[in-house]
């Protein structure tokens, strides 16, 4: 045996040492658990990329309150990463990961590798149309692949799992909206929860990538948040400014900070993510903006 493989399983036996959870990390393995369950025995799942926070968390401890059994998979799926984004790059602390989740009462991680999730020959792909060709998926932006990689992989886990209930949050509002789509639209027995944005105290939403950002970065990146505030402030008032013009101011307030690229700031119809031409509500303002190479995205649901 290899050095390297004797490192892995020497890695595995610790993490199983760690754990009270069931770590899987093979369909075959994983549903054999899921037939040893009781025939009613509700499952939630929920769905991660890994190097996980406190908004991870807030889904699981949901999940745990409204199901008897609680599934976390930890994959880095390399079919949604863009030519701009560094798929190796990406947080994967695994160990971290386990210790958080065995602290909160996870009951299964599921941990498939890339070969195990896409193997040699895989050739199929779930497209979500209308829903991923703006924001996060115009050409401009990160692209309509992107979102096929994103529903493929969630297919694939939904088709394996079988959960009861899935829990996602609204930070990723557009993702949200096409798994909701794609569940109704292949009629599988799984019911999405949204779960509100978490946030750090001064406004920035959380997310794996804000480790990424230098301090000066991580100072300047709660405006996002504060701009998108005051374009909810201006959507509400008795000021008659148009869609557009919300953006543009903006668009306006994040451009005096050279820290900001913007990629996109739109105020769109929060049902089919079409751009809003006539205010009203509700409405999403939606953004993303480059902070040296970490994008950040956020967005603002408002109801009626």
């Amino acid at each position: 045996m290899s050095a390297r493989a004797v490192s892995r399983v020497q890695g595995t036996a610790i993490i199983k040492k760690l754990s009270n959870m069931k770590i899987l990390y093979s369909p075959s393995s994983f549903q054999r658990w899921r037939s040893s369950l009781p025939i009613k025995a509700s499952i939630g799942f929920v769905p991660t990329m890994g190097a996980l926070h406190e908004a991870h968390l807030s889904l699981i401890k949901r999940s745990k309150r409204e199901n008897k059994f609680t599934v976390v998979s930890i994959f880095v799926n390399p079919t949604q990463f863009g030519p701009r984004e560094d798929f190796k790059r990406y947080p994967r602390p695994f160990k971290a990961d386990v210790r958080l989740l065995n602290s909160v009462g996870v009951d299964v991680l599921f941990a498939p590798s890339q070969d195990v999730m896409y193997g040699s020959n895989h050739v199929t792909e779930v497209r979500v149309k209308k829903l991923t060709n703006t924001l996060c998926g115009a050409p401009r932006s990160r692209g309509p692949q992107h979102f096929v990689g994103v529903a493929t992989v969630v297919a694939k886990l939904f088709n394996i799992v079988r959960p009861h209930k899935a829990y996602f949050g609204m930070k990723d509002f557009q993702q949200l909206r096409m798994i909701e789509q794609m569940t109704e639209d292949l009629n599988w027995d799984v019911k999405i929860i949204r779960c509100p944005t978490l946030r750090e105290a001064d406004g920035l939403a959380r997310s794996s990538r804000n480790v990424f950002l230098s301090p000066r970065e991580r100072r300047q990146a709660p405006r996002l948040f504060q701009a998108l505030q005051q374009g909810r402030k201006l959507l509400t008032s008795r000021a008659h400014m148009s869609p557009r013009a919300i953006c543009k101011k903006i668009s306006h307030l994040l451009s005096v900070h050279p820290s900001f690229k913007i990629d996109y700031i739109e105020m769109v119809d929060p049902a089919t993510l079409e751009p809003m031409k006539v205010r009203r509500r509700p409405a999403l303002l939606a953004a993303a903006v480059f902070m040296g190479r970490t994008r950040l995205i956020d967005n603002i649901l408002i109801k009626p």
